[in-house]
């Protein structure tokens, strides 16, 4: 079912336009009775039917409200070490499709990527416009946000704000499912870069207060590592 996001969805009477409602009416071609749901990016949504089309507005009815089933029990970020290439795109896309609330780039010592502000400013955009993409097409309830790039220091004094918060490390650390027992209600990942991390970031890692974990005994790329973790976490809190 086509899925949009729209700022208000007070009243029982809505409208699609803009290049939202010219996609419905023009490229979906959405008739007088068809069904489309419509979210706040805050967690709530609405089934709605079309009422009317004029040009490339259309004015929806609503015919139920409800709270979005798209989220993950527990909120998880992801702090991701800048990859080469378009690799953070499709860890972008799919991190989403799988429930994170948030992916934060970051820069740690062994990243070959080291972009100036500019061009990563640049790339965050392209970033959301495929966050936002990818949480239409998924059934979200929110639009993950694909925040500025920082630091590892940064990155870490973050982290460890949250509830669980985790260091995956290829050399060796608790297992992921043990580090979930718990069920705790946020959780923070930090997956790393090509070559992954340097053993005095693990150090750092651990004096921070993040618990250092492995994702078992094979070494995974690093666009691989945070979705293995993500769909782990997602059967953990929804199938057991």
């Amino acid at each position: 079912m086509p899925r949009f996001f729209v700022p208000d969805l007070s009243g029982d009477v809505l409208t699609l336009s803009g290049e939202d409602g010219r996609h419905a009416a023009k490229s979906l071609r959405c008739r007088v009775g068809e069904e489309l749901e419509l979210c706040d990016g805050r967690g709530a949504e609405c089934l709605c039917a079309v009422a009317a089309v004029e040009g490339d507005t259309l004015t929806l009815r609503v015919v139920e409200r409800r709270p979005s089933r798209g989220e993950l029990p527990c909120r998880v970020s992801l702090y991701q070490a800048l990859p080469k290439g378009d690799k953070l795109e499709l860890i972008v896309q799919k991190a989403v499709e799988l429930g994170a609330a948030e992916i934060v780039p970051v820069l740690t010592q062994r990243c070959v990527s080291r972009p100036d502000s500019r061009a990563v400013e640049k790339k965050r955009e392209r970033l959301q416009k495929i966050a936002l993409e990818a949480a239409k097409q998924s059934g979200r309830g929110v639009v993950p946000q694909v925040a500025p790039l920082l630091d590892f220091p940064a990155a870490l004094a973050e982290m460890a704000r949250a509830a669980c918060p985790l260091f995956f490390y290829e050399g060796g650390g608790e297992p992921l499912g043990k580090a979930l027992s718990a069920r705790p209600g946020s959780i923070a990942l930090m997956v790393g870069p090509e070559g992954g991390f340097d053993p005095a970031e693990a150090q750092a890692a651990r004096n921070a207060g993040l618990r250092v974990c492995t994702l078992g005994p094979r070494i995974l790329r690093c666009e691989t590592a945070p979705l293995y973790a993500l769909s782990a976490i997602g059967y953990v809190y929804e199938n057991q």
